[in-house]
Parts: structure tokens; C-alpha cells; sequence
């Protein structure tokens, strides 16, 4: 009992050391809770102790959702994409070589035609569009070039929500060992063949979902082209998306509000030595590509170099992978992308948006953008034989798992105030009502941890904690009366 009275007594930055001693030492949860609860007295308007902010909270229609993903029609997918021979983004596109079923062209028919399909089994619930443009010549474009990005939307159920936008996108283009073929063989299983086949498989599942799940948001299934000659097809999707959301901040209309981009990029797990089957790496930007000098400085002067809309993405994530079995666990990545690389999601952050890559946790660049052939004994290309069809179904998993949770979540709470205007060592931070919250729950980790903690449920839009603003990073996350989560919002000061 001495103890617990040492630990009720403590400034609240030694309980939480002491909390997180007791996980070292293998304490059970309820002990931990009982300690925290302690901790961190609540003001009058929570009534409740806090939690583990890692506590799984899974929706059974969700679970049952994403099990309908199936490695074989994931597959079957592949494979036909590379069937095409060359899906460079210079490559054939007329129509007799569309009818032979060779190059770009061909490979853009046929996702059409996918998107088409899984609409007609779900009683036209998605809308199939595509967004043409050609693109000038450029460094890996010798002239001018169509460029389509073929994508369909799952319109949200929820008039008062359905501009709020939730993406996932792969490209569906291909190359050899020539930027500049587009005739030779260009297979692209695992780059980036696997990452159509998940946003292709997620269409899939989810447009059938809708019979015993009604999202309140939008969901889009997107592929681009144009990727290896220079993220031209996101770049192009992602202005696209601001135009939209600049029409709706101007008209006040329901335009698009895009809160997260999945991008899926290189997740079939090649099959080769090194690789680790169980995880997948989600890149996230720390300072937000977006950010002007000024919100730099911001950033700095608050310590939330770590805390950009991206990183509070990958964040969410691994909290869904937590939360539901898909086979595979994300491994967070603090860095845009890998070491001096990048990827379509790029582009997207360039618009300011929350956006993430996935990618396979080995890559073996013997099968990237590689000619196919065999040179002293070793074997070269980017082939279906190298992919892992399971591992890329387990990927799409915890793809479809998090944009069904995102797409059935409330809004992210908005204006969300940390006040600053006294001087003191607890925290109040107030916000606006989220459409369709029932409550909401207050974030919480040391500044040095690099996932949320400790989470506190709040059924207003004020809370105060005594835990000094100093010590610590919060943010706050809106619950439906289902448990649906919501992004997190790290909070603004208000002086």
C-alpha cells in the first residue's frame, strides 16, 4: 500500500514513469490503469479513468469484411497485369494494340472494366471515372503523352459527411531496364502490380461490405499511371483533389475534404532471402512537404516535428493493426519515404495532404525495374514468380481495415485550442463538435515515445488534465456510439 500512496502523490511526469516501469516489469493492465487513474486527476467534466491508448477496438462487420480479401483474386489480378508485356507509360495505347491486349492502354481497359464489374455485382454503388491529361515532355518523356488515372468512388452515406474523402491508390504503370522501352518485356509484378491489385481488391470488398456497413464518409479506390516517369498521374490526381477542396473552402459547397492517402507501392513481398513476410513499412513525412516557413517555425517553437497530419496517419494504422488480425503488422517508418526515394504519395503531400506509403519490408532490386533475363547465374526482372500473394492479401487487409475504420469514423474534431493564457501545470484544451461523435477521447504520450499512450474518454468538447502541457505531446480523436475512431488532432495554442 506504501506504494500506491508514493504514486498517488507524485507529480504526474513521475507516475508515468513509474507506469511505464510497470510495463517493463510486466504488470497487468488494470494495474496500470489503476495507476494512471490516480496520476492524472480529472476535472469535473470526466467522469471516467484513463486507458491504454493501445486498447484494440475492432468492429466485427469490419473483421468480416476484410476476411473476403483473397490472395487468389489478388492473383489472378496480377497476373493479368502482366499479361499486358509492357505497362510503361509510354507504351501502346491505340486501339488495335488494346484489342491484342498489349501495353498501357490495354492495362487501363481492363482496370476500367474490374471497377465496372465489382459496381454492377454491388447494385451500382460505385462510380467509375477517369482522369485523362497529357503530360508535356519532361526528363523521362520525350513528347507529348496521354496519361490516365483510372479510379472509382464509394460515395458515403452520410450527406452531412460524405465530402470527407478517404483514398487508396498503387500505379498501375511499368518499366524495364530503359526508362525509354515500351516494347520489351516490363512484367511489374511487385512493382507496381501488387499495389494495384490492393486498391483494386479493396473496391472489391468494400463495395460488397455495403449491404451490412453504411460508411458516412467517401471512400476512393484509385490507380495512376505515369508513376516511373515522374509521379506525373498522382501528381495530377493530388491538384485535382486541392482544386476541389479549394471549391468547397470558397462555395461552401460539398466538395472534397481528402483526409488520408494509402499508397501502395512495391507490398508484394518479393520472395527472396532477408525478407520478413510478418510486417509491412509504412513511410510517413515528419514536417509536412506543405509547410512554408512560418508554419516551420510554428512547428519548431512547439515541439511537433513529429507530429505532422502523415505521421498522426501512420499512427492510426498501426492502431488498426493492432486492433485487427490482417496477417501482417505495420512497421512505422519516421521518413518520407526510403533513404533519397519517393513514391506517388509524394504528391499528395506536396498538396498538404495526410498521406502514407506502404512498402514490402525487404526490397531486392535484382527485381525492380529490371529487363528480365540472367546474367552470371543470377536472375533479373520483376516477375510474377517473385511475389507473394499472401503476404500481398495481408497488405490489403490492413489497407480495406483501415479505410472501412476511417471511412466509418466521425469527422476529426476541428479547432482544436490548447489554452496558454495562464501560466500553469495542467492542460485544458477545448474544440468544436465533430458531425456524428457521441464522445471523444484526449491523446497523450511523453515526447519521446513514438506512439500515443494513454487515452482519456471525454463526453464534452472541453477537458482539462492535470498534466503539464511541458511534459508531453496530446491530441484529441472523435468516438461514434460504435467505438469508430477518428484521426487524431494535435491541438493549436491559445493565448
Amino acid at each position: 500500500m506504501r506504494f500506491w500512496k508514493i504514486a498517488i502523490i507524485s507529480r504526474p511526469i513521475k507516475c508515468m514513469y513509474l507506469a511505464n516501469r510497470l510495463l517493463t516489469v510486466a504488470f497487468t493492465t488494470s494495474a496500470l490503469i489503476l495507476l494512471t487513474a490516480h496520476c492524472f486527476a480529472q476535472s469535473k467534466e470526466i467522469d471516467s479513468a484513463p486507458r491504454l491508448a493501445s486498447d484494440r477496438h475492432p468492429d466485427p462487420r469490419i473483421d468480416a469484411a476484410i476476411r473476403e480479401v483473397s490472395a487468389d483474386r489478388i492473383k489472378q489480378t496480377i497476373e493479368k497485369l502482366v499479361s499486358f508485356n509492357n505497362r510503361s507509360t509510354i507504351s501502346a495505347q491505340d486501339a488495335a494494340s488494346i484489342k491484342q491486349g498489349r501495353g498501357i492502354g490495354a492495362a487501363r481497359e481492363w482496370i476500367k472494366s474490374e471497377f465496372e464489374r465489382y459496381s454492377k455485382e454491388c447494385g451500382g454503388c460505385l462510380e467509375v471515372k477517369t482522369d485523362a491529361f497529357t503530360q508535356p515532355p519532361a526528363e523521362r518523356i520525350k513528347e507529348p503523352t496521354e496519361i490516365t488515372n483510372v479510379y472509382a468512388v464509394l460515395k458515403g452515406g452520410d450527406p452531412a459527411q460524405s465530402n470527407r474523402v478517404m483514398l487508396v491508390t498503387g500505379h498501375y504503370d511499368s518499366r524495364n531496364s530503359d526508362t525509354f522501352n515500351g516494347t520489351n518485356p516490363a512484367p511489374g509484378a511487385n512493382d507496381d502490380a501488387s499495389g494495384t491489385a490492393v486498391s483494386l481488391e479493396c473496391a472489391r470488398v468494400l463495395s460488397r461490405a455495403v449491404k451490412t456497413i453504411k460508411f458516412p464518409a467517401t471512400i476512393i479506390f484509385l490507380t495512376v499511371a505515369g508513376e516511373e516517369q515522374g509521379l506525373n498521374g498522382s501528381d495530377h490526381f493530388a491538384k485535382m483533389a486541392r482544386e476541389k477542396e479549394r471549391e468547397n473552402e470558397n462555395t461552401k459547397e460539398k466538395g472534397w475534404k481528402l483526409e488520408a492517402v494509402l499508397n501502395n507501392d512495391i507490398v508484394g513481398g518479393n520472395l527472396g532471402e532477408g525478407q520478413d513476410g510478418s510486417v509491412v513499412r509504412v513511410f510517413s513525412e515528419g514536417l509536412p512537404t506543405a509547410a512554408d516557413d512560418a508554419d516551420i517555425k510554428r512547428i519548431r517553437g512547439l515541439g511537433g516535428e513529429n507530429d505532422s497530419s502523415s505521421r498522426e496517419l501512420a499512427r492510426y494504422i498501426s492502431d488498426i493493426g493492432r486492433s485487427y488480425d490482417t496477417g501482417v503488422k505495420p512497421l512505422l517508418i519516421f521518413r518520407l519515404d526510403r533513404f533519397l526515394r519517393g513514391g506517388d504519395h509524394y504528391s499528395f503531400n506536396q498538396q498538404g495532404f495526410a498521406a502514407v506509403r506502404f512498402t514490402e519490408f525487404r526490397e531486392d532490386f535484382n527485381h525492380q525495374h529490371q529487363t528480365p533475363r540472367i546474367e552470371n547465374g543470377l536472375e533479373y526482372g520483376d516477375m510474377l514468380k517473385f511475389v507473394d500473394f499472401e503476404y500481398v492479401s495481408h497488405v490489403a487487409r490492413l489497407n480495406a481495415a483501415t479505410l472501412a475504420s476511417l471511412a466509418s469514423a466521425p469527422a476529426p474534431p476541428a479547432t482544436v485550442m490548447l489554452v496558454t493564457k495562464d501560466l500553469d501545470n495542467d492542460t485544458t484544451i477545448h474544440w468544436d463538435a465533430s458531425p456524428g461523435a457521441e464522445s471523444y477521447e484526449v491523446l497523450w504520450r511523453s515526447t519521446s515515445a513514438a506512439d500515443w499512450e494513454y487515452a482519456q474518454p471525454v463526453s464534452e468538447t472541453r477537458a482539462t488534465l492535470k498534466i503539464s502541457k511541458d511534459n508531453v505531446i496530446f491530441a484529441v480523436r472523435a468516438v461514434d456510439g460504435a467505438g469508430h475512431r477518428s484521426l487524431p488532432v494535435v491541438p493549436e495554442p491559445e493565448r
